[in-house]
């Protein structure tokens, strides 16, 4: 394979571009930039100093990856922007590096990011996420594999959102979202499990059921969810792996969860 570059884009001699990269007009990349192999930027593209893209990922028209971040407290220190491989990046997305020194903003592999997302400062961003047109994430936004958010949610500084879930557009996340779930409505509400995502990533009927299960004892309407919850995580160890990994995510919690049912 052979770099392909347009005579009208500008990249710095300290950028490490390897074999097999196209990069369409007017594009521009520091010199502290590194893409992988197979990688394509179109045209108008900007990655900005300390970004490093992975293999055949694909950055379309005026996307800017690794501009300062959007933060008070960010005083020039040096961050990051790492974006795995096989990701498609779309028309106007940003993406800014971390705050904090050596921090860094995270995407992971086969991404799908719609156009006009951003991404700010601190977002670590699991693989085979997709995130439709227009979302965004604030400062510090967790999100695990596998996730689908549909277009313009908005998403609060330091949520977490868990694997497997989907976000309903349009809507506004301002507390955690645990694994597996669905997830809309004015105030955000949990409205069920992703059982068409857990069937897609390989999830067996039996474990579906258990989940299911799970949540629905973790929100019955004959006692309270602290307590709910308090006896669940004394019985953790009772469970499968993935309820485990429900039961770890509410103890992790600092903003709160969001809850089921309307």
């Amino acid at each position: 394979m052979s770099t392909k570059i347009h005579p009208s884009s500008v990249i710095s001699p300290q950028a490490e571009i390897e074999d097999g990269v196209n990069i369409g007009p007017f594009c521009y990349v520091d010199g502290d930039a590194k893409i992988g192999s197979g990688t394509e930027l179109t045209s108008f593209v900007s990655v900005h100093g300390h970004v490093t893209i992975g293999k055949n990922c694909k950055i379309c028209e005026h996307s800017s990856i690794g501009g300062d971040p959007q933060d008070h407290g960010y005083k020039g220190e040096t961050s990051y922007v790492k974006i795995g491989d096989n990701t498609l990046i779309r028309e106007n997305v940003t993406i800014s590096r971390a705050s904090g020194e050596g921090n860094s903003t995270i995407v992971g592999n086969d991404c799908f990011i719609m156009e006009g997302v951003h991404l700010a400062h601190n977002v670590v961003v699991g693989d085979y996420v997709t995130i439709a047109n227009k979302v965004g994430l604030s400062g510090f936004v967790q999100v695990g594999s596998h996730t689908v958010f549909g277009g313009m949610a908005g998403v609060h500084q330091f949520v977490r959102i868990g694997e497997y879930c989907m976000i309903g557009g349009l809507y506004r996340v301002s507390k955690d979202v645990p694994h597996y779930t669905l997830a809309s409505g004015e105030p955000l509400r949990l409205t069920g499990l992703n059982k068409i995502g857990l069937q897609r990533g390989g999830f067996e009927a039996g474990t579906i059921r258990e989940i299911y299960r799970f949540y629905s004892n973790l929100y019955r309407k004959d006692m309270r969810f602290t307590d709910a919850l308090n006896e669940t995580i004394a019985r953790k160890s009772e469970y499968i792996p993935e309820i485990q990994k429900i039961i770890e995510f509410y103890e992790g919690t600092k903003r709160g969860v969001t809850f089921w049912g309307i």
